[in-house]
C-alpha cells in the first residue's frame, strides 16, 4: 500500500479472526502500518454484540465491572429472575469458576487498578473514532452529553460517588447535577418518577451496526478479503500461522500473524495459548421502540441498568446482564424485565411497538480488564474481554494492537491488559 508507515521487519499479512468492532479496527490500523490483511468470521460483520449495544462512546462511565457493590447486588438478584443481573442456576462449572474469580475480583484495590488501567483507552478513544472517520470510514459519531435519571437524590448520589472514584484514580469525568425540572428538559422522555439527574458531558454515540458496517467497508476498499468460516484451530509455525476452518468446506488462510478478537468466544481457543483470564458471555437485550417526545441525546437508568440511545427516529433500550452460553436463545422474559422497570420511568414510549429485537454476547473477563496483545503462541494475538466497553474500547484497541504486532514491542498502556498476567 502507498503512503504508509510499514516497519521494517514487522508482518506483510496478517489474518484477523472476528469481524466485529475490535477485530475490524486492529485489520484497519494494521493496514495503515502497511499490513496486508484477511478478515474472517464465522457469520458476517458485526454479528455478535457490535451490532445491538448501545452505542456509546462514553468514557466517563466506562466503569469496571467489578464494583464491590455488584457483588452484593448479584447475590441478591439469583433468586429474581427479572433482575438486571441474572445468573441462572445451572449446573456449569466454568461458570462458577468465572464467578468465583470475579466476586475475588469485587474489592476496591482490583477496581482501582482496573479504572487506572484503562485511563489511557479512556482518554484517547474518542480521537482513535476520529481518526477511521477522518481516513476513509464513512459514518457518523455524535457529540452529546449523556444524561442520568433517578427517582430520588439519594439515587443519584451512586453516580456520583463513582465518578468522584473516577476522578481519584485519575480520571475526572466533567458532570453537572440536574433538578426534576432541569432533567426535563434534557431528556423529554422523563416520566414525573424520575426527580434528579445527573448529565456526563463530553461524551458521543453512534448507529454501532452502520458503523462497523462503515468500517468493514473501509477496510475491504483498502484491499482487505473477508471470508465466512468458523475457524477451527490457529496453528502457528515458525514463520507465521495457518488459521483452518472447522469443516473441510472452506481454504485455510496463511498469513505472518494471527489476531483472534472473537469476543465472548474468545476462550475457546485462547485457553491452549496460555491466557488464564476466562472471557465469559455477559449478554445483553437491545430492541427499539417509537416515541412520541424528542430524544436529544442518550438517557441512563442506572438504578435498572438500562440504556437507550436516538436509534433511527425511534429509541435503542439496551439492557441486563445475563450470564448464559453466547450461542444460547434469547429469553423473552428479560425483555419483558426491561420493559417493566423502565416503563414508570419512561412517558411517550410505545413499548408494544418494539422491533430490532436483539441479544448479544458482551465478552466480560472476572478482573474488570481486557486481554490484549501475544500469547505463549508464536505469531498469535488475542484482543477481546471489553466487558460493556468494547465498542468505545474497539478502535483504540486496534490502534495499540496493531503497534505491537508490528514492531514487537508491548506499548504501556497495554501492560495491565496483558493475556498471560
Amino acid at each position: 500500500m502507498a503512503g504508509v508507515d510499514r516497519v521494517d521487519g514487522g508482518p506483510r499479512t496478517a489474518v484477523v479472526v472476528g469481524a466485529g468492532i475490535v477485530g475490524l479496527s486492529t485489520a484497519w490500523f494494521l493496514q495503515e502500518r502497511g499490513v496486508e490483511v484477511t478478515v474472517v468470521d464465522r457469520t458476517g460483520v458485526a454479528a455478535g454484540a457490535s451490532w445491538g449495544n448501545a452505542g456509546w462512546i462514553a468514557p466517563g462511565l466506562a466503569i469496571p465491572l467489578n464494583e464491590p457493590s455488584v457483588l452484593r447486588y448479584g447475590l441478591r438478584s439469583l433468586v429474581n429472575p427479572a433482575a438486571p443481573l441474572h445468573v441462572p442456576l445451572t449446573f456449569d462449572p466454568g461458570l462458577w469458576g468465572f464467578l468465583t474469580r470475579f466476586a475475588a475480583n469485587c474489592r476496591w484495590p482490583a477496581w482501582n487498578r482496573a479504572v487506572r488501567a484503562n485511563l489511557s483507552f479512556n482518554e484517547e478513544c474518542i480521537e482513535a473514532f476520529d481518526v477511521l472517520t477522518s481516513n476513509g470510514v464513512e459514518a457518523v459519531t455524535v457529540d452529546a452529553p449523556i444524561t442520568a435519571g433517578f427517582e430520588t437524590a439519594a439515587q443519584a448520589g451512586g453516580l456520583l460517588r463513582e465518578l468522584r472514584r473516577m476522578a481519584d484514580q485519575g480520571q475526572p469525568v466533567p458532570h453537572a447535577e440536574l433538578s426534576a425540572e432541569e432533567l426535563r428538559e434534557h431528556v423529554p422522555l422523563a416520566s414525573d418518577a424520575l426527580r434528579a439527574g445527573v448529565r456526563v458531558d463530553e461524551q458521543r454515540y453512534i448507529d454501532p451496526g452502520a458503523f462497523v458496517q462503515a468500517l468493514a467497508r473501509a477496510v475491504v476498499a483498502r484491499g482487505a478479503t473477508i471470508r465466512l468460516f468458523e475457524v477451527g484451530s490457529v496453528r502457528p509455525y515458525s514463520k507465521g500461522v495457518t488459521v483452518h476452518p472447522r469443516s473441510g468446506a472452506a481454504d485455510p488462510v496463511v498469513a505472518d500473524v494471527a489476531v483472534v478478537a472473537t469476543g465472548a468466544w474468545l476462550s475457546r481457543l485462547a485457553r491452549s495459548w496460555g491466557v488464564r483470564t476466562p472471557v465469559r458471555a455477559g449478554r445483553g437485550y437491545s430492541f427499539t421502540v417509537p416515541v412520541e417526545h424528542p430524544v436529544p441525546g442518550p438517557v441512563y437508568l442506572p438504578d435498572v441498568r438500562v440504556a437507550c440511545t436516538p436509534y433511527r427516529d425511534g429509541l435503542r433500550v439496551a439492557g441486563t446482564m445475563e450470564f448464559r452460553d453466547p450461542d444460547a436463545p434469547g429469553v423473552t422474559a428479560r425483555l419483558d424485565a426491561i420493559i417493566a422497570s423502565a416503563r414508570p420511568l419512561l412517558r411517550g414510549v410505545r413499548w408494544g411497538e418494539r422491533s430490532d429485537v436483539w441479544v448479544g454476547p458482551r465478552p466480560v473477563t472476572p478482573d474488570g480488564r481486557p486481554v490484549i496483545g501475544a500469547v505463549r503462541a508464536p505469531n498469535v494475538y488475542v484482543a477481546g474481554g471489553h466487558g460493556m466497553w468494547g465498542l468505545a474500547h474497539g478502535p483504540i484497541t486496534g490502534r495499540m494492537l496493531a503497534e505491537q504486532v508490528t514492531t514487537g514491542k508491548q506499548p504501556t498502556a497495554l501492560r495491565e491488559f496483558d493475556p498471560l498476567r
